[in-house]
């Protein structure tokens, strides 16, 4: 009997990242199967430029999806900062089922609130300027009607450009901002966020309202090891993979 919920985000699978892929390939196909249900909390791939894009290692990725969802375990996905154009097609193709950016979920009766993580850095105002203008339908539609090729090219010049954007900007503006947290976690009611985005994993406690809170911080993927947030036996728990 499938048992337990699993959280994991920022894999950022791509073609050169051939360890992190087979990892989580093998996660798939082992430890997630025995799970309830799998919540992929963004980026999961480095970069997504469109449901139409099956080259390596994305069509293999897909079909272990798939796999996973007609054994009877649910996955759910939250777009990230990366793979924001993640849509209807990709969740047709794999089984999955797409979330709103804050998703709320219940998990032994407690309401629990789920988002990628990005939204909560709103220090970094660039960044939310770009965020608010790349999710309009007018901008994603008229990346979405370019040729694939192109789209790729661009995809890899982007990365490439963030990376310097990055190495510009102090820590405190990448991380979250605690007051956001605290807003976001009133408006929808939960006491417990988890959200990745930030690649700082930890258990944040704080209190709102002067009501006990917790923030969990997924990690991300590297080369040489990965870690999920669980819930199981009425306790959360990571595990290393």
């Amino acid at each position: 009997m499938k048992n337990g919920i699993l959280f994991i985000s920022d894999l950022h699978l791509a073609l050169e990242k051939t360890e992190i892929t087979q990892r989580f390939l093998h996660f798939l196909q082992d430890r997630a199967k025995s799970a309830q249900a799998l919540y992929i909390l963004g980026d999961l791939f480095d970069a997504w430029i469109g449901d139409d894009d099956n080259t390596p290692p994305n069509k293999t990725i897909k079909q272990a999806l798939k796999q996973l969802a007609d054994s009877g375990t649910a996955i759910f996905l939250l777009q990230g900062n990366r793979d924001f154009l993640l849509g209807s097609g990709f969740c047709r193709e794999t089984g999955i089922t797409l979330l709103d950016e804050y998703a709320v979920i219940e998990v032994q009766g407690q309401p629990i609130l789920l988002t990628h993580g990005d939204l909560l850095c709103s220090d970094d105002l660039p960044y939310q300027a770009f965020r608010l203008k790349s999710h309009t339908l007018e901008w994603q539609q008229n990346v979405l009607s370019k040729p694939l090729l192109l789209r790729l090219l661009a995809a890899r010049w982007y990365r490439f450009r963030s990376f310097f954007h990055k190495r510009n900007k102090t820590q405190k503006i990448m991380d979250v901002n605690q007051q956001t947290v605290e807003s976001v976690m009133q408006k929808y009611g939960c006491l417990t966020l988890i959200h990745g985005h930030t690649h700082r994993p930890a258990c944040h406690e704080f209190h709102i309202n002067e009501l006990a809170a917790k923030r969990y911080v997924l990690a991300d993927w590297k080369k040489q090891s990965a870690e999920i947030l669980c819930w199981k036996n009425s306790d959360w728990h990571t595990e290393q993979i």
